[in-house]
């Protein structure tokens, strides 16, 4: 009698990629969810991912809904940090399906191409161009075509103008706008870099570890910037700082050993006993 290892180590060797995913995974929520026309952006199913006999995603699904302010949590290994990273295309899981929207296969794109399908992402430690102003860093990051000569010969529209004030506003860098980026602290390059990202138009955006190395007062304005970008986005947001979740947190995700442990709003994981034993201690 053939097992299913059997049946999934044949269909790897016999069926192109896309296919082999789409035929081993187990039978989507997904579909339901689509059947049921609920408002789900990122449908992350069965994903496992291994690293040297290391598994560091361990059958993880994850649904996320369009215009959503989700927080994942989780003890260092638990997979949070490899969880972006195939939503981004950096890394290609061993098995599952990633979906963005109802069609858009993830599995099958490129990071540049996810980047351009509306998926945004801020790593902890901020990356502008700090010999630039606030404002040419966002006119740089701004969407549009960067081949070497259009870049070279683009002018900058008056829409494009009201694009940037309106970002800078909405970062709250508008009395920096000119400042040299090297000279703008911690937080409000954090911000900056949130700001390239909205340039871009993302549907969605995911941002590891906003308030790392920020003071109080930054930490809150970070949360009040993120809260408002909720709705017009989707935002996950993935962090250590308890504090800080429980300010913005709608829905808590905990992930632990690659796998989601627990999920619900704050006061009901921090309450999960299983939560307190692996993560947040007594």
């Amino acid at each position: 009698m053939v097992q299913g290892s059997d049946l999934a180590r044949i269909a790897r060797s016999v069926l192109p990629a896309p296919a082999a995913r789409r035929w081993l995974a187990p039978q989507p929520k997904r579909e339901q969810l689509i059947a049921r026309e609920e408002g789900y952006i990122l449908y992350i199913e069965g994903i496992s991912v291994t690293f040297d006999g290391f598994r560091a995603l361990n059958d993880l699904t994850l649904y996320v809904e369009t215009g959503e302010l989700r927080c994942v949590i989780g003890p260092n290994g638990a997979g949070k940090t490899t969880m972006m990273d195939v939503i981004t295309g950096k890394t290609r899981p061993d098995e599952g399906s990633a979906y963005f929207g109802q069609t858009i296969d993830l599995l099958a794109m490129s990071e540049p191409e996810i980047a351009s399908a509306g998926i945004g992402r801020k790593f902890q430690k901020p990356t502008v161009f700090e010999n630039l102003s606030v404002f040419e860093n966002l006119e740089l990051a701004m969407a549009a075509d960067k081949r070497v000569w259009p870049t070279l010969v683009a002018t900058l529209s008056g829409e494009n103008r009201d694009r940037i004030g309106s970002v800078l506003e909405t970062i709250g860098l508008r009395e920096r706008a000119h400042a040299q980026a090297g000279l703008l602290s911690h937080g409000e390059k954090q911000w900056l870099e949130i700001g390239m990202l909205l340039m871009q138009n993302p549907r969605m955006l995911l941002v590891d570890e906003p308030v790392a190395g920020m003071t109080k007062q930054e930490s809150e304005a970070t949360a009040e910037l993120l809260t408002r970008l909720a709705g017009e986005h989707s935002v996950l947001v993935v962090e250590h700082d308890m504090e800080f979740v429980r300010s913005i947190a709608r829905r808590v995700t905990v992930l632990h050993e690659g796998s989601v442990l627990a999920e619900g709003a704050f006061d009901e994981v921090q309450n999960d006993q299983r939560v307190i034993e692996v993560y947040l201690g007594s």
